[in-house]
């Protein structure tokens, strides 16, 4: 079973399998997610495009999009013969898109076959499978029904819960405003864990810093990280001792250039453009003096034709080396 203690969340377009190897260069431990990949996808298409990942990943699971029982068992099965520690069922992106495919949000209105999908995706497979939602959907939005939700999904064999702390309002707000807009209600995530003690209770939304996530684990059993951990990711390199209690030295940021080199050029000679993996990598030194003239280097000459690791290199240059911090001394976040 996975430790949910920290997880960084399903972003569609940022957590493809470039993002997840540089993330997995700064943490360890915490739990990585693949963008959503819908059944569609991989019953239709070329289902090694989408499920590819690099072994050192691990534990990484597969967020699946979709709402036919059937479907999403052959998928999990997919999920497990390609060594993923766990597939998760999408019951929380409220875009039009996703409605128009009858998964994501608009499935807390139908328990029962969110509870068909898990069920029949459990009986497949025997890593775990897991669901993310919200805390209710446009007017459906009281604690009975989501109860009602978690009781129905639970019964069906699911254990671990990631629980978006806002509801979702499937018209009139875009997928980033439904990020926003809807209040955070930690306590109602908080209440859910009390009255389903047995239950894995994972809190997603707005949580910004291990200081915050520490503080929620007083209350539940996991913390998910999203576009934070994207566009600061240093924030994850000092998770391993906070949180996984994994006192390993810690590496600098420029340490971890050095270790992404042999992976770009390798990929590189798969034909993989030097883009395609720079663009996660930005906001590596955020907050540091040159970050943004390392920045500006990545973005103007990443997508020239002669780009290589050694530009990315190059771009490292402008940012003054710092000393790698150990685990017992000063806060690594602050280098």
């Amino acid at each position: 079973m996975p430790d949910h203690k920290l997880c960084v969340a399903p972003m569609l377009d940022w957590t493809d399998r470039y993002c997840r190897y540089f993330l997995r260069l700064i943490t360890r431990h915490t739990l990585l997610y693949t963008e959503m990949v819908t059944t569609g996808a991989l019953l239709h298409r070329d289902p090694e495009r989408f499920l590819a990942f690099h072994e050192s990943e691990h534990p990484v699971a597969l967020q699946l999009g979709g709402s036919e029982p059937a479907e999403l068992a052959v998928c999990a099965r997919f999920a497990e013969k390609r060594g993923y520690d766990e597939v998760n069922l999408n019951v929380g992106c409220p875009s039009d898109r996703v409605q128009s495919g009858r998964f994501g949000a608009c499935l807390m209105a139908e328990p029962k076959v969110v509870a068909d999908c898990i069920r029949a995706m459990s009986d497949a497979v025997a890593i775990p499978v897991t669901t993310k939602h919200r805390i209710g959907i446009d007017d459906r939005d009281s604690y009975a029904e989501l109860c009602d939700f978690v009781g129905t999904v639970a019964e069906a064999g699911c254990r671990t819960f990631i629980v978006h702390a806002r509801k979702a309002w499937l018209e009139g707000l875009s997928p980033k405003e439904n990020r926003e807009i809807p209040p955070l209600s930690y306590a109602t995530v908080h209440q859910l864990k009390g009255d389903f003690p047995d239950l894995e209770i994972v809190i997603n939304g707005g949580i910004l810093t291990l200081d915050q996530a520490e503080e929620q684990l007083k209350q539940v059993d996991g913390v998910m990280i999203g576009r934070e951990a994207y566009h600061n990711p240093w924030i994850l390199a000092d998770a391993d001792r906070r949180i996984f209690g994994d006192h390993h030295p810690l590496p600098s940021r420029h340490d971890i250039i050095e270790q992404l080199m042999p992976y770009i050029e390798e990929e590189q000679r798969q034909g993989t453009p030097v883009s395609r993996i720079s663009r996660h990598i930005l906001g590596l030194f955020q907050g540091q003096p040159g970050a943004r003239t390392w920045r500006r280097h990545i973005s103007e000459n990443a997508h020239r034709k002669e780009a290589d690791a050694a530009m990315i290199r190059e771009a490292a240059g402008f940012i003054r080396p710092t000393v790698p911090v150990s685990p017992t001394g000063a806060d690594p976040l602050a280098d």
